[in-house]
């Protein structure tokens, strides 16, 4: 396992014998136990009992085509179709023992520019510090890549965890971000994606 500890900290994801990469698992866990063992903040948040954190990603491929996989809007994508990423299911509770998975088509690695890893509070207080999130980047050619989220804005409800990007048509990049905004178009808007956002549900 390797980690990403430092905002900006970046791995390429390995290669063996010219294997393809293939199949790539990005795994987002979250901890569902309340930290404060009473009082105030206890009242308040009443532990995570009633946030629904979601795993979400933006991706652009070398064509001009971008969108989004999540949850939210049900636009859980595709692994062996347009856009080669898929979002396997809905975690509202934090009890699934597997978290939330975005699934990631390696075989298309020369059509896709980017992906944007990122996880939103879609109901609940937007308080980060109290989640412990992390995702693990799971693929059969390396090691397992973790990246937590350690620095915490309490406020806002998005949270771009890592980029991932096109190294040359023969692998990716990930970089660790762990960056805070409010709302998709504000993360958009940092990143230059040029997207236009409408309110959704699910």
């Amino acid at each position: 396992m390797i980690e990403l500890k430092k905002k900006g900290e970046s791995i390429n994801l390995s290669k063996s014998n010219n294997q393809s990469i293939g199949e790539i698992v990005v795994n987002l866990n979250w901890d569902q136990t309340p930290k404060s063992s009473g009082g105030f903040f206890s009242t308040l948040f009443k532990g995570n009992k009633n946030m629904d954190l979601d795993l979400g990603c933006l991706y652009e491929f070398k064509n001009g085509q971008k969108g989004c996989v999540q949850a939210l809007g049900n636009a859980f994508g595709s692994l062996n179709s347009f856009p080669y990423i898929q979002l396997d299911h809905d975690d509202r509770t934090g009890s699934s023992a597997g978290g939330e998975n975005l699934r990631i088509n390696g075989n298309k690695i020369s059509e896709i520019k980017r992906i944007l890893v990122y996880t939103f509070i879609y109901e609940g207080a937007a308080n980060w510090s109290e989640v412990d999130g992390v995702i693990t980047l799971k693929y059969n050619t390396g090691e397992d890549i973790v990246v937590k989220m350690d620095e915490h804005r309490n406020g806002l409800t998005m949270c771009a965890i890592a980029m991932i990007e096109n190294v040359n048509d023969q692998t990716f990049r990930v970089k660790k971000l762990v960056e805070y905004y409010n709302g998709h178009a504000k993360l958009d808007k940092a990143f230059g994606w040029g997207m236009k956002w409408t309110a959704g549900s699910k």
